[in-house]
């Protein structure tokens, strides 16, 4: 996952705010390099990565890279022409407006004690997420879901203090099924 502090509108963080937040998923042949072209495309430009998760996908020799990043739409046409311009790329697809699955994945490690573990055990049954570590002084969190979800986890689990923190970044595919279920 990459970060970066740069707003699409330089330092105005105030018109970065109320941009949309696009989903954009990008199969790229899986070359030394490409991760690097995409990103420099980005910082090149001017805009901003909220996350990227990047993987193999079924195909041993193409990627798929999960880009969230915000802006209006001149700057998401722009963002998706230039993706397909980069050599490596395959496909580019601007989810935001299609049906589709999302999920991140977070590590949690939090403070506890022997009378604050139940508690935080509880919190972790409720967002089904999982105990992957323990010790006397702390307990380790596995939590998947939408980013509502991690984030809502994440602040149950701040007032114990939160020792540290690991987030994967969206990963995203297009739904098959588009009827009602």
């Amino acid at each position: 996952m990459m970060h970066t502090q740069q707003s699409v509108h330089g330092s105005d963080a105030a018109a970065h705010s109320h941009l949309k937040r696009h989903t954009i998923s990008v199969l790229v042949e899986n070359k030394f390099g490409a991760f690097v072209r995409v990103a420099g495309m980005f910082s090149a430009k001017g805009y901003n990565i909220d996350s990227l998760s990047v993987g193999p996908t079924e195909e041993e020799n193409i990627s798929r890279m999960t880009i969230v990043t915000r802006g209006d739409d001149q700057i998401i046409e722009q963002i998706t022409k230039q993706l397909n311009k980069l050599i490596d790329t395959i496909k580019v697809v601007d989810l935001t407006f299609e049906s589709f699955v999302e999920r991140e994945l977070v590590l949690v490690k939090v403070q506890s004690t022997q009378s604050s573990r139940p508690e935080i055990m509880q919190i972790a049954e409720i967002f089904r997420a999982k105990v992957v570590d323990i010790s006397a002084k702390s307990l380790t969190l596995e939590a998947t879901g939408g980013q509502q979800k991690v984030d809502a986890i994440i602040k149950m689990l701040k007032p114990f203090g939160i020792k540290e923190l690991a987030r994967t970044g969206r990963v995203a595919l297009k739904r098959e099924f588009q009827g009602e279920v």
